[in-house]
């Protein structure tokens, strides 16, 4: 398996951990407590990429934080690819004893290095366009 990059790893070690270990099936207390964690963590998130200008999501809370939408955006060759995305909170979330990685993290080591590596193929297969 590959590892991520030095510059990965960083933006990463700065986003806050989360402690609270809720999913949407505990009390209504714990799960906002979990979001509100979440929200905290996400929104250090883009405001570190913000400050480096590399801005490159939005994401919102839908359904009481069990449905989250947004959109992400590429630049290749001087060209916005936008995209929307969603995901669904399992009922399970989080699971296992390993609560510290939220939504922000999921996003740093996900998403953005999925788009850095896929966008210029999809690309160069003239499987995307970008946006006018």
């Amino acid at each position: 398996m590959a590892e991520w990059d030095s510059s990965t790893k960083e933006q990463v070690k700065k986003i806050p951990l989360l402690t609270e270990n809720a999913g949407p099936r505990d009390t209504k207390e714990k799960w906002d407590a979990r979001l509100k964690q979440e929200l905290q963590a996400l929104i250090k998130y883009i405001q570190m990429n913000k400050d480096s200008d590399t801005d490159w999501f939005t994401i919102q809370p839908q359904d009481g934080g069990k449905r989250w939408t947004g959109k992400c955006w590429y630049v290749h060759n001087y060209l916005k690819y936008e995209f929307d995305f969603q995901f669904d909170v399992p009922a399970t979330y989080p699971a296992g004893q390993h609560p510290h990685f939220g939504f922000a993290h999921a996003l740093c080591l996900g998403l953005a290095p999925w788009l850095a590596a896929e966008v210029p193929y999809l690309v160069e297969a003239g499987a995307i366009q970008p946006k006018v």
